[in-house]
C-alpha cells in the first residue's frame, strides 16, 4: 500500500479517535500501530512494542516528573495556597487586584510542577476562585484568572512541557529552564496587567468600586509555615537548579520533602491526605509516561512514512525564510494547543518538525521556549481552550463568559511576547549563555 494512502488512512483514524473522546495516548498509539502494520507488516510492530517503550520511560531525566507533581500535591493538599491568599488579602486590605496577581503567580508555580495546565486550572478554580469572588471579582473574570494562571504550566520552569521537549530533542533541560525564565516572567507580567485592567473595566461598568473583604488572620504559626514552605521551594527548586547546586530531580525531591514537612506541621497528614496526593501523582505521571510511549510508536511510523521529508519538500520555499516559517508554525501550534495537552502536541509534532528546523538557522533552545509560550496562550483561547473548560467543569461557571476575558488575555500576550521573542531571541538565549 502506498505511503500517501496510509497517511490518509491514519489521519482519518486519528481524527476519528479524538472525535469519539479517546485519550491522546490511545489515539497516538493506535495510529502508530496501524500505520506501521500497513507500511511494514506485523514483524516491525513486534520489534517496536517490545523492550523499547520501557527503555524510553525508564530514562533518568523523566524522574523529575513524578517528584514535581508530588511536590505540588503536598502543597495543595496542605492548604498552603489558601493560607497565602489570606496573607495577601490582609496585606492588601481586601483589594482584588493583588489577589489576582497572586493567583497568576501561584498558577505559574503550581502549573510548572503539576505537569498539566488543565489540572492546575481546575485546582485553582476550586481554591482561588471562591477567594477572588469573595474579594469583589466577578465569577467569569475570576474563572479567567484561574484559567490563565493554570496555563502558565507551559512555560514557567521547571515546566514538564520543557522537560519533555528537552528529552524529545536532546536539548539540555537546564538550559531550557534558564532560557524560559525571562519569557515566562514576561507572560506572567502581561497576564497580571491585563487581568487588573479587565477588573478596572468591570468596576467602571458597575458604576462604583466593590466593597473590599478582608480575611480573618490565620495565626503566626501558619503564616510562618506558609511563607517558609514557599521560600524553601523557591530557593531549592529555582535557585538550586539555576546555580547548578542540584539537578532537577534532586530539586523535585527536596521540594516534595518540604511540602510534606509543612503538611506535618499543619497537622494535615492523614490517610486521606496521603491517598489523594499519591493517587493524583500516579495519575498525572502515568498519563505523561503513556503519552511518551505512544509518541515513540507514532514517531516510528512518522519516520517510516517519510512525512518529515515530504514536509520539508512542501515547506521548501519557506526554509530560506525563517521568519515566515516561524509565523506558519506558530499558527499551527497555536491551534493544536487549543485542542490538546501540551505534552501530547510536542511529542506528536517534534519528530516531524525537527528535520525542518534543522534545514534553517532556528535555534532548538529558542524554538522550545517559543512553542512553550504558544502552549500557554493556546490553552486559554476559544473555541476549545482546555484550561478554560477545566475551570468551568470544576466550578460550574459557564465557559462562554470566561472566554470573553481569556481571549483578550491570550491576544495581548501573543501580540507582545511572541513578537518580542522573534525580534529579540536573546530574551531566551542570554541567561543560558551566561551559564556557559
Amino acid at each position: 500500500m502506498g505511503a500517501e494512502i496510509v497517511i490518509a488512512i491514519t489521519l482519518v483514524l486519528f481524527l476519528g479517535a479524538l472525535a469519539v473522546g479517546a485519550h491522546i495516548h490511545t489515539a497516538l498509539f493506535l495510529v502508530g500501530i496501524v500505520g506501521i502494520l500497513l507500511l511494514e507488516g506485523p514483524g516491525m510492530v513486534l520489534g517496536i512494542v517490545g523492550p523499547q517503550p520501557f527503555g524510553r520511560v525508564a530514562a533518568y531525566s523523566l524522574t523529575t516528573i513524578p517528584l514535581f507533581v508530588l511536590m505540588a500535591q503536598f502543597v495543595l493538599q496542605a492548604g498552603i495556597v489558601k493560607d497565602v491568599f489570606t496573607l495577601v488579602s490582609r496585606a492588601s486590605r481586601g483589594r482584588a487586584e493583588p489577589l489576582s496577581a497572586l493567583t497568576v503567580t501561584a498558577g505559574g508555580l503550581l502549573g510548572a510542577v503539576s505537569g498539566s495546565g488543565s489540572a492546575t486550572s481546575a485546582a485553582l478554580g476550586r481554591v482561588a476562585m471562591p477567594e477572588l469572588t469573595r474579594y469583589g471579582m466577578s465569577p467569569p473574570l475570576a474563572g479567567a484568572t484561574a484559567a490563565a494562571a493554570g496555563s502558565l504550566a507551559g512555560i514557567i520552569p521547571p515546566s514538564i512541557i520543557l522537560i519533555i521537549y528537552g528529552v524529545a530533542t536532546e536539548t539540555a533541560i537546564g538550559n531550557l529552564f534558564m532560557g524560559a525564565i525571562l519569557p515566562g516572567l514576561a507572560v506572567m507580567l502581561v497576564y497580571v496587567v491585563v487581568v487588573i485592567v479587565l477588573y478596572a473595566i468591570d468596576e467602571k461598568k458597575a458604576g462604583k468600586p466593590r466593597e473590599p473583604f478582608v480575611a480573618e488572620p490565620i495565626g503566626i504559626g501558619r503564616t510562618a509555615i506558609a511563607l517558609g514552605t514557599g521560600a524553601v521551594i523557591v530557593v531549592v527548586v529555582f535557585g538550586g537548579i539555576y546555580s547548578g547546586m542540584v539537578t532537577p530531580t534532586e530539586a523535585g525531591a527536596v521540594g516534595s520533602f518540604a511540602g510534606f514537612v509543612s503538611a506535618l506541621l499543619l497537622k494535615k497528614v492523614n490517610r486521606e491526605f496521603l491517598t489523594t496526593a499519591l493517587t493524583e501523582t500516579v495519575k498525572i505521571s502515568s498519563m505523561v509516561l503513556l503519552i511518551i510511549i505512544a509518541a515513540q510508536v507514532f514517531s516510528k511510523f512518522v519516520s517510516l512514512s517519510l512525512i518529515p521529508r515530504r514536509l520539508i519538500d512542501a515547506l521548501g520555499p519557506l526554509v530560506d525564510r525563517p521568519m515566515l516559517l516561524l509565523l506558519v508554525l506558530a499558527a499551527v501550534f497555536f491551534v493544536l494547543f487549543m485542542f490538546l495537552e501540551g505534552a501530547a502536541v510536542i511529542l506528536m509534532t517534534v519528530p516531524i518538525l525537527l528535520p525542518v528546523i534543522a534545514e534553517t538557522d532556528i535555534d532548538l533552545l529558542w524554538f522550545g521556549v517559543f512553542i512553550s509560550m504558544l502552549c500557554t496562550v493556546g490553552t486559554i483561547s476559544p473555541p476549545v481552550g482546555l484550561s478554560v473548560f477545566a475551570v468551568s467543569g470544576a466550578t460550574g461557571v459557564p465557559s462562554g463568559p470566561v472566554f470573553r476575558y481569556t481571549v483578550w488575555i491570550a491576544l495581548v500576550t501573543t501580540a507582545l511576547v511572541a513578537v518580542v521573542m522573534i525580534l529579540f531571541p536573546e530574551l531566551v538565549t542570554w541567561i543560558p549563555s551566561l551559564a556557559g
